[in-house]
């Protein structure tokens, strides 16, 4: 592997699949004697990440405007 000149390097694909590492997974890095390790950060505990796990499990098939006649009591 090569290092860019930004200090890049790129995850190999079968690496990725196994750690579960995707776009925007925050991962660091412990030095461990003259060896270096690449761990993936556990998951953030925030707001978003709460709701994040329930987006698209919604069962009511109502569109938009049925929604929106429900909550103005129109």
């Amino acid at each position: 592997m090569r290092v860019t000149t930004k200090g890049q390097v790129t995850i190999p694909i079968d690496i990725r699949k196994k750690l579960g590492i995707t776009p925007s997974t925050e991962v660091d890095f412990v030095e461990d004697g003259d060896r270096i390790f690449l761990i993936k950060c556990k998951r953030k505990t925030g707001t978003a990440r709460k709701f994040a796990k329930l987006r698209g499990i919604a069962t009511v098939k109502m569109t938009t405007d049925e929604i929106m006649k429900l909550t103005r009591n129109i």
